[in-house]
């Protein structure tokens, strides 16, 4: 079986019907296949069970939990079979469960880590449907939840330490995307590139930050020493260098570049196309309308901005309570770096208007999607003042506010997101929320990216 890349995305493969065994009536449908590329629709049908009676669909998969290591995760949610002697997992809400409501990725996004050992040979593409009955199992298949089309491919960019280039093979020039991470830093912004690469473009994503570690032992070197190890004073410029490149590779269209940037990344974006108008298209994740502090390593408190353009730090809101906010992790309590951000905003309201990025001065249709309970920053405020600005000056601009979501808008709905507030700092958000805001953000990207860039 083989992915292919068409007009948009196509997954050309048949609808595959998976029977447990050979002595099982029932069976799991997979549609459109048993192999979906992760934010495309699937479904998951189970067929050939007795009417009326009640059902367990347990899902599990083997991933990598906060740390890194993969470790076995699992959901389970009761179900009454319909008339028919179906389960429709994307049409019916559990009788009780992991989750509530109607939801087909409900089985995804609501399973929690689980003790006992990984199972060898199960990647976290691979996701286990099993249906139980009375107490016996009656039917499993595997759900193959890729992450990106095979066929992509992805080299380093020996100019930029760190980045990399993903793209469809062929001859065809692509429009481009430009991938700005947040305030971790380093190069965990590369494992979205094939992501976006799969739905047609080519992709830079561009690390321009990398912090010190920090280990059992003590501090520990930053992951790219090329790169600044504090955030403050980023020149904006590191974004004109890397479009100047990016426009001379054969895979390119130059004339058809979009920038998205996520959290911090999403203030790097939004400042860097109000003063560079060959970006056709900006999307911000979890945003701010305006430019805060700068920290880290050798930054006096108060005198930095996070950016700087030519040179020169932008004005800035500066934090309050920065520091009392981080030794929570000290002390184990509870760490929302939103409260620093909310108090410097009070205490320097006279530098707020200064410090505002004139998103009305950006000619390109802009995405903007924040979080209503982001413990990070108040996205979803800072996401509604962005809104009226550009509405005010009539600009094309898409806005989705998700008020119980937390701060990590990235992703497609279909990893688990119950463990996103564990340990002292917090997101924000429930669950649900934050995993369907994750899956409407991302499909309405892709419609986005589709109308600005694809024409």
């Amino acid at each position: 079986m083989a992915l292919s890349l068409t007009s948009g995305v196509q997954l050309g493969l048949a609808g595959a019907l998976l029977s447990a065994s050979a002595v099982l009536a029932q069976s799991i449908q997979f549609s459109p296949s048993d192999r979906v590329l992760a934010g495309e629709p699937f479904a998951v049908v189970v067929e050939g069970l007795p009417p009326g009676d009640e059902v367990t669909v347990q899902a599990r998969r083997m991933a990598p939990d906060f740390t890194g290591q993969v470790k076995p995760y699992q959901a389970q949610a009761v179900f009454k079979v319909s008339p028919q002697g179906q389960v429709q997992l994307a049409e019916q809400a559990p009788l009780s469960g992991s989750y509530e409501g109607v939801d087909g990725r409900g089985l995804l996004w609501a399973m929690k880590l689980q003790a006992g050992p990984v199972e060898a040979g199960r990647t976290p593409a691979q996701t286990e449907y099993t249906v139980l009955h009375q107490g016996r199992t009656v039917a499993s298949g595997v759900l193959h939840l890729l992450r990106s089309l095979p066929d992509v491919q992805e080299r380093a960019v020996p100019s930029f330490e760190g980045a990399k280039l993903a793209v469809m093979p062929g001859s065809t020039r692509r429009p481009a995307l430009i991938l700005l991470g947040g305030s971790e830093g380093g190069s965990l912004v590369t494992r979205d590139a094939a992501v976006w690469a799969s739905r047609g473009y080519a992709v830079l994503a561009l690390p321009y930050y990398s912090p010190v570690g920090w280990g059992p032992q003590g501090p520990t070197p930053s992951e790219l020493p090329s790169l600044p190890a504090s955030f403050a004073n980023i020149p904006l410029e590191r974004l004109q260098t890397a479009r100047d490149w990016l426009v001379q590779q054969p895979e390119v269209d130059g004339q058809r570049i979009g920038v998205m940037g996520t959290s911090k990344g999403a203030e790097f974006a939004l400042l860097a196309a109000v003063r560079m108008p060959w970006i056709k298209a900006v999307a911000a994740i979890v945003p701010t309308d305006v430019v805060w502090e700068g920290w880290g390593p050798g930054v006096a408190e108060g005198r930095s901005a996070s950016f700087a353009w030519q040179g020169q730090s932008l004005p800035f809101v500066p934090y309050q309570g920065f520091q009392q906010e981080f030794a929570g992790f000290a002390t184990g309590q509870a760490v929302r770096i939103r409260r620093p951000h909310d108090q410097g905003r009070a205490a320097h309201a006279d530098r707020v208007e200064a410090a505002r990025i004139p998103v009305e001065k950006i000619a390109a249709p802009v995405f903007l999607a924040g979080a209503g309970d982001d413990q990070i920053w108040a996205s979803g405020a800072m996401t509604e003042a962005l809104t009226q600005a550009r509405q005010k000056a009539g600009l094309p601009t898409v806005s989705l506010v998700f008020p119980q979501a937390g701060h990590f808008l990235g992703g497609t709905g279909t990893s688990s997101t119950q463990h996103y507030n564990d340990g002292p700092m917090k997101s924000g958000g429930t669950p649900a929320a934050t995993a369907q805001a994750q899956a409407q953000t991302f499909e309405a990207l892709k419609r986005f990216w589709k109308t600005t860039l694809d024409q």
